[in-house]
């Protein structure tokens, strides 16, 4: 069984995360790389209260990164971006 704090690592307070929370009620996650979409929805209604609309993902590649002579990559990762249905309170965790 895994845990909703395994599925959701953190929220991503960029400045697009945050426009798109307030203007399409869409919440910013860093999120598991082996979650799936059913698991993201799941997790965000149970920890934040909340009913889901909408589930995207996207998953990037870890870049190339150099220490003088030694190179490296960094992990791959993927996001999701979870639209909340109309009526349902948009959960205050970004305060900038």
């Amino acid at each position: 069984m895994i845990s909703v704090y395994d599925v959701i690592k953190k929220p991503l307070v960029t400045e697009k995360g945050v426009t798109k929370k307030d203007s399409e009620r869409t919440l910013v996650f860093e999120v598991d790389v082996d979650a799936n979409k059913t698991q993201i929805r799941q997790a965000v209604e149970q920890l934040f209260k909340v009913k889901v609309a909408d589930v995207r993902t996207s998953t990037t590649a870890g870049k190339l990164r150099r220490r003088g002579r030694f190179a490296g990559y960094r992990s791959d990762w993927k996001k999701a971006y979870v639209k909340l249905q109309a009526g349902q309170k948009v959960p205050e965790y970004a305060e900038i």
